[in-house]
């Protein structure tokens, strides 16, 4: 059973399965499940937009609240892949269990393809880029990996239960 105060974060790159596999986990550990970018859309409109029309910068701020949000409760919360970017939101997933989704990258190119993200505009190479540049902190703010690459979502899910001691 979830401790009262659990908070299990979601990390990684665009595209990783990080909504899909949190909806999946929080049903089976009996948690509500947070999508920092559903609670930024929820508010502020589509995220292409606010970049559009507000810059990167103010998004990362949006993005910043959104994540103060979703970690206030106990809750599996998938984030944004850059998410991890803000150093505030960094220090404030010292108290939740954070999980970095990492993949090889080789089924990147199905799932961006339907896709409206604005960081993605020569496709695959933009994201094998911010996948490069982000790694490290998505390696420095996890407490475990889950390597996604070649395996179904089931599987990748009772990994994550096994790490938790579920």
């Amino acid at each position: 059973m979830p401790q009262a105060n659990e908070v299990i974060v979601l990390i990684g790159p665009m595209g990783v399965g990080k909504t899909t596999i949190g909806r999946k986990l929080a049903k089976v550990l009996g948690l509500p499940f947070v999508d920092s970018d559903t609670l930024i859309t929820d508010e502020h409109g589509p995220i292409p937009a606010i970049f559009e029309e507000r810059g990167e910068a103010q998004f990362r701020q949006l993005e910043e609240k959104a994540m103060e949000k979703a970690i206030s409760e106990a809750a599996v919360v998938a984030t944004g892949g850059g998410a991890i970017l803000s150093a505030v939101t960094r220090r404030r997933l010292k108290d939740a269990t954070v999980i970095y989704l990492s993949t090889d990258g080789k089924h990147i190119a199905s799932r961006l393809r339907h896709g409206n993200r604005p960081l993605i505009q020569n496709g695959v190479e933009d994201w094998r880029r911010i996948y490069a540049e982000r790694r490290p902190l998505y390696e420095e703010t996890a407490d475990f990996e889950i390597n996604t690459s070649g395996q179904p979502i089931s599987a990748s899910i009772q990994e994550i239960l096994k790490k938790l001691g579920k």
